[in-house]
């Protein structure tokens, strides 16, 4: 259980210290987890957030970048909705770019591009979403995943 708290807590100091986010593998596809993660971090937060996919030039109505290279900012965060195989080569991109953190999605986890990453100095997270992350910290998940229940007209602002 210390160790789980522990996760949380270096989760929350991420997030915390995170202004701008590059979504990797951005999809126009409404029913795409990228498009709900980009949704809920466009309408629910204060971050800058940048969409990366070569096929695209814009969703939801904002710009679409071929590369993170290609980015106006230098992004805190990179999170990445790839599949495992691209991991290294978004890694390699993200410390290219000067990124301090690299995030795969649910179901994404590499090793080796993790280590790549830390080795860099880029905090790491694997197999875990931004927004359920983001949303627990707020107070609208309960710790293991579920809505709290709570209503209230007032936003938390955690993060």
């Amino acid at each position: 259980m210390a160790a789980i708290l522990e996760q949380m807590q270096e989760r929350l100091e991420l997030l915390q210290r995170t202004r701008s986010i590059a979504i990797v593998g951005m999809s126009k596809n409404s029913s795409r987890s990228s498009h709900f993660v980009a949704t809920y971090l466009g309408g629910s937060t204060d971050f800058e957030v940048y969409y990366v996919n070569p096929r695209e030039t814009e969703i939801m109505g904002k710009p679409v970048y071929a590369s993170l290279a290609d980015l106006p900012v230098v992004p805190d965060m990179v999170d990445v909705f790839r599949r495992v195989d691209d991991l290294p080569a978004v890694t390699d991109e993200a410390i290219a770019v000067g990124a301090t953190s690299v995030w795969f999605q649910l179901g994404l986890e590499h090793p080796e591009a993790a280590a790549t990453a830390v080795a860099a100095g880029l905090d790491v997270v694997q197999n875990c979403c931004l927004k359920i992350e983001h949303a627990r910290f707020r107070g609208g998940l309960h710790t293991a995943g579920f809505n709290t229940g709570v209503i209230d007209s007032r936003r938390a602002r955690i993060v």
